[in-house]
């Protein structure tokens, strides 16, 4: 916690009895967060390039808080720029990955063909549904790498082995959303870096290296220069700030290309026009001091509370009965998800939730909430059996979560099951 929060306050507000488990799709922001929001609103509503004292006011809470999210992720503040949020952040690096590759182009009139880009099966919509769109229009190649069902992991070779002369851009997440599992993207970043020497060498083009960070940021260590990426999407509402986001990009515009994707007041050095959001950005900053200051305490606690959690849905239904689908060899996974399935007919993930009267809870990404009992596409990727991953739930625990609340939802989850074997009965 972070100086002066009172715990109770910190807590995600619900109707009285429930348990809020589905942090990985949206945090509640930090009581200093709010404030910061509040602060800035009534004390910096000036517009940022004016000079009259609201707007210097505001200038200042924006470099302030680039400073801060440039600090959490160890970058420079000049590295950073802030987007209205991670879907953004990263449609902004596809959309400058296949334009750089085409103004790369040795001789004007000479051409490599299309961009072609390498990803992975299991990243979110943010970066799948552009690339899809994209080959659709005849704009671009992908390739969407398969993961490993064995780690549940894009395996470096096999996205090395997916590169071709074309490709300009690799876009591997750091943490998958619904497994939880890391990936691998520091060893990348290097097999990346020492192919482009080689590749430069040849007259091919520079590929660059993007990694979505949205899950990770608040759970782990995050540091650009040990990843070695050329950008990462930072996401504020993942880590109980606003729902504002930023990119790092290592020397924008100089070591590292952006381009812009509004064109405008020239704001955010133009790579991002348009009159700042002050109150969100001072929020965003604020969340991102928290995260550096915090960030080993936050993740001890939320490991501890989702091995409890696990051992105690073990416990409680039976080794047998609980598959645990986040579980991968040799792959490390964020501190805080749990994805499981309770095995057994009619004990689909969403019928085990409509059930339930104390958890809030999902069974995967909120922005497939639409597709009803199909399994998890990222599951079956993985390996996971359909019939399994149908009945899955994901549960990720926060910062205040307790080994009480994880009581109060394995029992809840009992009592929904024992209903719903009922209905099974003949």
């Amino acid at each position: 916690m972070g100086a002066g929060t009172d715990p109770a306050e910190a807590r995600c507000e619900e109707p009285e009895g429930r348990v809020y488990l589905d942090y990985n799709a949206t945090t509640p922001p930090a009581p200093e967060v709010a404030q910061a929001v509040r602060d800035a609103l009534r004390h910096a509503w000036g517009n940022p390039s004016s000079s009259y004292p609201a707007g210097r006011k505001a200038k200042e809470l924006i470099g302030s808080a680039r400073e801060n999210v440039a600090r959490m992720v160890g970058g420079r503040p000049e590295d950073i720029v802030f987007t209205s949020g991670g879907t953004e952040a990263n449609n902004m690096v596809i959309h400058t990955a296949c334009r750089h590759f085409h103004d790369s182009q040795a001789t004007p009139g000479d051409s490599w063909g299309m961009p072609h880009i390498v990803t992975s099966n299991v990243e979110h919509d943010s970066v799948c549904l552009p690339l899809e769109h994209l080959v659709k229009e005849g704009l671009a190649e992908t390739t969407f790498v398969p993961v490993s069902q064995r780690s549940g992991r894009a395996e470096v070779d096999d996205v090395l082995a997916a590169i071709r002369p074309t490709t300009c851009l690799v876009s591997i997440m750091l943490a998958n959303n619904e497994t939880g599992v890391i990936m691998p993207v520091m060893e990348l970043s290097q097999r990346v870096h020492a192919l482009n020497q080689r590749r430069v060498a040849e007259g091919l083009p520079r590929i660059l290296v993007h990694t979505d960070a949205a899950q990770m940021i608040g759970k782990g260590r995050v540091d650009v220069q040990e990843l070695g990426v050329d950008y990462l999407t930072i996401v504020g509402h993942k880590f109980y700030g606003p729902r504002i986001g930023a990119l790092y990009v290592r020397g924008p515009g100089t070591t590292t290309p952006l381009h812009p994707m509004l064109f405008g007041g020239g704001q955010e050095r133009s790579f991002r026009p348009g009159t700042e959001n002050t109150p969100m950005i001072a929020g965003l900053g604020k969340a991102a001091e928290l995260v550096s200051k915090n960030w080993e305490t936050y993740e001890a606690h939320m490991r501890d509370v989702r091995d409890y959690l696990e051992a105690k849905l073990e416990a409680c239904f039976g080794k047998q009965r609980i598959h645990l689908n986040s579980h991968f060899t040799g792959s490390k996974r964020l501190c805080n998800t749990s994805n499981f399935s309770i095995l057994g007919p009619g004990l689909q993930g969403r019928r085990v939730l409509s059930c339930c009267k104390v958890l809030l809870a999902s069974v995967g990404a909120a922005c497939h909430s639409e597709k009803g009992d199909r399994p998890s596409s990222i599951l079956l990727s993985c390996g996971i059996p359909y019939d399994v991953a149908q009945n899955a739930l994901r549960l990720s625990v926060g910062r205040d979560t307790t080994r009480a609340d994880v009581d109060l939802v394995v029992q809840d989850l009992m009592q929904a099951v024992v209903q719903l074997d009922q209905d099974q009965a003949p």
